[in-house]
């Protein structure tokens, strides 16, 4: 006689159905939480959104989609999106109030969801299961591998998905189904610098000294300070996201991670987002760990690495050190993200420091990206208590510990040259010079 299935075996088998199957744990007035990014199950959200008609009053929570859908545009008027980071398909209907936006520090996401929300069922994309009956969330882990095993969980097992290391993988046990699935990752290609974005990276590059630890944003002049410490050593990371920069510096030398104070010769985050060959590097690889965000984004933890490094970008700053880095007056783009997390962390960290980096003016310099006040009804996503460095094509201005007259003063020096008059002019009117 053949042998007895084993108990993982036939978990594995009973779990499995078709996407649709997802209807079943969904009831009236449900939370769904979905991953972030590729972390999305894309079938199993298309089978929610074909479905609307059989589900009443369901709001859908997730960061930073990177497809559009219908639902979004309120076309499926039984779904509602909640954002908790706006991407590019959000922002109109944000505007015309077709969905919701969550205010939040990346950190704090987790906990917010766990005390704010039903936690009705978590819906997310992983890779396969492995013959130990563990998934792989693969290139996201953030708020998932946190709440992974305290509610319900759906998978979409996807074969492109890369299978990666860390604390990011789901077991049979604590997923009540699972479908599979067979297709490519979203891709996001590094944006083409302009000569602003290569002098700004320049000018933070060469303050970072080697057996730096970095986490660096997203944007085109922090993908450019990335490629202007390939002469760099001893680097290590631990970031929020990890873009395909890294992999460069990782084959080039320069990150080796042995001068981290944590995870020693590894590099921690918690997002990775690029091409293929990102996602190919990632798969199965020792040396990339994936923890939820609710670690890597701590501020006790970032303050624990020794010559932290942290690089983030911004839309505009005013005199007291002010950064709005998600709006422009009213006209929301994003959220906060990590940044506030990254900017506080690198102060608790020996020899650590904070880089804001932007452009002094916008694309046909009409505007200043210097002000000295921020636009009415602005956000503040780093605010003047934690702003260490500023970085402008003009040059860095270091305002940790400098008085307002003195911040003023460094601000104008770095802001585009044909608003440093007026700029000055403001602040005399403020009393701030």
């Amino acid at each position: 006689m053949p042998p007895e299935p084993s108990a993982l075996s036939v978990a594995l088998t009973t779990k499995r159905v078709q996407a649709e199957t997802v209807l079943d744990h969904i009831e009236p007035g449900a939370e769904l939480i979905v991953g972030v990014a590729n972390g999305e199950p894309k079938t199993v959200i298309d089978a929610v959104e074909a479905h609307d008609a059989e589900l009443d009053d369901v709001r859908i929570h997730q960061m930073l989609p990177v497809r559009d859908r219908p639902y979004f545009h309120g076309e499926r008027p039984n779904l509602r999106h909640v954002s908790w980071f706006l991407s590019p398909f959000l922002r109109e209907p944000f505007h015309d109030g077709k969905c919701d936006l969550v205010p939040n520090s990346f950190s704090e996401v987790p906990h917010l969801m766990r005390t704010a929300t039903k936690c009705s069922l978590l819906l997310a994309a992983a890779s396969p299961p492995d013959e130990y009956g563990f998934f792989s969330l693969g290139a996201n882990a953030e708020y998932v591998a946190a709440l992974a095993g305290e509610m319900p969980v759906f998978l979409e097992a996807n074969a492109q998905v890369p299978r990666t290391r860390g604390e990011n993988h789901i077991h049979i046990r604590d997923v009540v189904g699972w479908c599979e699935a067979d297709y490519p990752l979203i891709e996001v290609p590094a944006a083409e610098p302009s000569a602003a974005d290569t002098t700004i990276a320049g000018l933070v590059a060469e303050r970072i000294p080697d057996d730096a630890t970095l986490q660096i944003g997203i944007g085109s002049v922090p993908e450019q300070v990335i490629k202007a410490l390939r002469d760099h050593r001893r680097l290590g990371i631990h970031t929020e996201l990890l873009p395909e920069g890294f992999v460069d510096l990782i084959e080039a030398g320069a990150v080796t991670g042995e001068s981290k104070s944590t995870h020693r010769y590894k590099a921690i985050t918690t997002s990775a987002i690029g091409t293929k060959r990102l996602y190919d590097f990632i798969h199965d690889n020792p040396g990339i760990e994936f923890w939820p965000v609710d670690y890597t984004n701590d501020p006790r933890v970032i303050g624990q690495q020794r010559r932290m490094n942290v690089v983030n970008a911004t839309l505009e700053v005013d005199f007291l050190g002010q950064c709005a880095s998600e709006s422009l007056g009213s006209s929301y783009w994003s959220s906060s993200g990590g940044q506030p997390d990254y900017a506080r962390g690198a102060l608790f960290a020996e020899e650590g420091q904070s880089f804001i980096v932007l452009h002094s003016s916008n694309h046909d310099e009409s505007i200043s990206r210097i002000v000295c006040r921020l636009h009415p009804g602005g956000a503040v996503t780093t605010f003047k208590n934690v702003v260490d460095k500023v970085v402008t094509e003009y040059g860095v201005a270091e305002l940790r510990g400098q008085p307002i007259r003195e911040r003023t003063r460094r601000l104008i020096a770095i802001a585009h040259p044909k608003f440093r008059d007026e700029l000055e002019k403001d602040a005399r009117e403020m009393g701030y010079l």
